[in-house]
């Protein structure tokens, strides 16, 4: 999907309040997260390349704590939301 913000998919389909916004920047895929109840997360956090998402989820499997990262961030869906508007992805 795609709207004044950009390219999105919903992490979680049953919640449409939360927006996944994705791009490729310097030849990354990266992601940023939106929430209609909370606009201060897309004002407080800029764009996330996939590389620093990796390292997030190593850091929660060493820990066996909190939300693993790669339940949000997907790779996968990302790629295809950009093949599908045309752009290359890396």
């Amino acid at each position: 999907m795609k709207d004044t913000l950009g390219l999105y998919y919903y992490p979680n389909p049953a919640e449409k309040r939360v927006r996944m916004y994705v791009r490729v920047s310097f030849g990354q895929v990266e992601f940023r997260l939106w929430n209609s109840e909370h606009a201060a997360i897309w004002e407080r956090h800029d764009w996330i390349p996939y590389a620093d998402i990796e390292a997030a989820a190593a850091e929660y499997k060493k820990r066996g704590t909190g939300t693993d990262p790669l339940e949000l961030y997907d790779l996968n869906v990302a790629k295809r939301l950009l093949a599908d508007e045309g752009v290359p992805c890396p």
